[in-house]
């Protein structure tokens, strides 16, 4: 990745915003919608330590100059169309609150993501953010029906997978949490799981797969297995590299895959 991902809370915080016409508004009410408090000033925006800066100035003199300054200051700048003088890159956000999905390119096209967000916005249920409120509402009702975290994770990764219970891309499953806990079978996939590739390509995994590989608690894999397939398993899964009889490996907890390449 050229960037990494984060949601920052700036709710009360200063973000200083610098520039005129359309691209600084555009900023400004970007920073008014998450809950910022605006300064024009960049030296006030120092002295109230401010983290964030949009700098969105007509004439480029002026933009790298300001950027300079800010970033001396330990301030982290956007800069309008200039992505070589960005410490960070505004996505284009898809909202369905508190969802929030989004798209960046590394500064590389706008529209590119745009165009990605409007297509997702027709996928999407406008009640999806209801959906994630229940669950949040349910979290001591899902400790209490599955103590341990692995079991609850990979009872929730089979509910919200295509087709389950609460399948996120269907309109009603917003309203389908209380009887999903009440009718959610006990047992889940768990123990050692081999998984004998075909190719490097993480295109070729199956459906199945693919949902093992993104809910399993460690991935073991041998020699030739390739990082594009490693990177579909969930980030904090545990990785080790193997032989390919790996000692032991049945005896780990929850939900191991065993990655072999054919």
């Amino acid at each position: 990745m050229r960037s990494l991902p984060l949601f920052h809370r700036i709710s009360g915080q200063p973000v200083i915003v610098l520039g005129e016409g359309e691209a600084a508004e555009a900023k400004r009410r970007l920073v008014e919608r998450a809950g910022g408090v605006v300064v024009a000033d960049p030296e006030e925006g120092i002295r109230r330590n401010a983290r964030l800066a949009f700098v969105a100035h007509d004439e480029s003199v002026r933009v790298e100059a300001a950027s300079e300054r800010l970033r001396e200051a330990g301030v982290l700048v956007n800069a309008a169309d200039r992505p070589d003088l960005c410490d960070f890159t505004v996505p284009s956000v898809l909202d369905r609150d508190p969802v929030l999905i989004a798209i960046g390119t590394s500064g590389a096209s706008a529209g590119l993501a745009k165009a990605i967000r409007l297509r997702l916005e027709t996928l999407l249920p406008q009640r999806l953010g209801v959906l994630a409120k229940a669950l949040n509402s349910a979290r001591s009702a899902l400790r209490a029906r599955w103590p341990d975290a692995g079991e609850r994770r990979r009872a929730l990764d089979a509910a919200l997978a295509e087709g389950g219970a609460l399948d996120p891309l269907r309109e009603q499953s917003a309203d389908a949490v209380p009887e999903w806990l009440e009718n959610a079978p006990p047992g889940t996939e768990a123990g050692l799981i081999e998984i004998e590739l075909t190719s490097d390509d993480p295109e070729d995994l199956t459906l199945r797969q693919a949902r093992l590989l993104g809910s399993a608690d460690a991935i073991l894999y041998t020699a030739g297995v390739a990082s594009a397939i490693l990177a579909r398993a969930r980030a904090d899964a545990v990785r080790h590299c193997v032989s390919n009889d790996p000692p032991g490996a049945s005896g780990r907890e929850g939900l191991v895959i065993l990655l072999r390449r054919q």
